[in-house]
């Protein structure tokens, strides 16, 4: 019981920051409508569609599965993920590269012309610098390297918002929404909306248990990882030990590329 009161207490103390509540706020499209224009203010976006609610993509058993936390469409048919990230995973820039190919398998069925592919935007909010350049955005399209006047024409656009920026690089509106992001509450009308939307979602008693049962799933998901790897690192250890590679064994506690090499080596994976 008491650990259940700690994660309603968690729940109730949940902000925008928060992938999972961030997802559910997203679901009015008024509000997320108005995001993507501050993000994007050179387009004109008339109305959005959700084709699927935070969307779950899995091509294949052996494959990672993938769980959008905003997949959206426009009324030119424009593709929209946006994520909300709170922590530096050292490997964004390969993620937004994987979702994007999990998307695009998504996009055309087998046999269709790689010309109906949609326009496509991978966005990530964070509320770090992952480039540390200072910048509050930073936008990448595939460009010739002999020449960035040319354009590879692929429309796979790719963003990441950075609420710790200090340079300015942004609208007024997009940075107060950045601030709310970082924690700040800045005099906007949008920042404002969204404040009661949270607030309101953190009513919902259905939300709240859908919450819960994912962090409780996950925190099990973790709990046997910490096993299996277990089990494979002793298992290693033991065939290190029988073929005298010592210095392997210490090695393999502290280079977890040359441990991944091993386990291929000895065909424990």
């Amino acid at each position: 019981m008491g650990d259940m009161e700690t994660k309603q207490t968690k729940w109730e103390e949940l902000s925008i920051s928060n992938d999972f509540l961030f997802g559910k706020v997203m679901q009015n499209p008024e509000l997320c409508k108005e995001l993507l224009q501050r993000i994007l203010p050179d387009l004109n976006i008339e109305r959005i569609e959700y084709p699927e609610l935070q969307k779950n993509i899995n091509v294949d058993m052996d494959a990672h599965s993938v769980r959008l936390d905003v997949y959206i469409k426009d009324d030119k048919e424009t593709v929209y993920d946006i994520e909300m990230q709170v922590s530096d995973t050292k490997e964004l820039p390969k993620r937004s590269r994987y979702y994007q190919g999990m998307i695009d398998l998504q996009l055309v069925d087998a046999g269709q012309h790689y010309k109906k592919l949609n326009k496509s935007y991978i966005i990530f909010i964070c509320p770090f610098d992952l480039y540390g350049k200072g910048r509050h955005i930073y936008t990448f399209e595939n460009i010739c390297k002999e020449d960035n006047s040319i354009s590879m024409g692929d429309e796979a656009i790719k963003i990441f918002l950075n609420a710790d920026g200090t340079m300015d690089d942004v609208s007024r509106e997009l940075k107060a929404f950045l601030d709310y992001v970082a924690g700040q509450k800045p005099e906007d009308s949008y920042v404002e909306k969204l404040e009661e939307a949270v607030q309101e979602a953190k009513k919902n008693r259905e939300w709240r248990h859908e919450y819960m049962t994912l962090l409780m799933r996950d925190q099990e998901n973790v709990e046997k990882g910490k096993e299996y790897g277990e089990e494979l690192m002793a298992k290693l250890i033991m065939l290190l030990n029988e073929d005298g590679r010592l210095s392997d064994v210490v090695r393999i506690s502290q280079d977890k590329e040359y441990r991944q090499s091993l386990y291929l080596e000895y065909h424990i994976i």
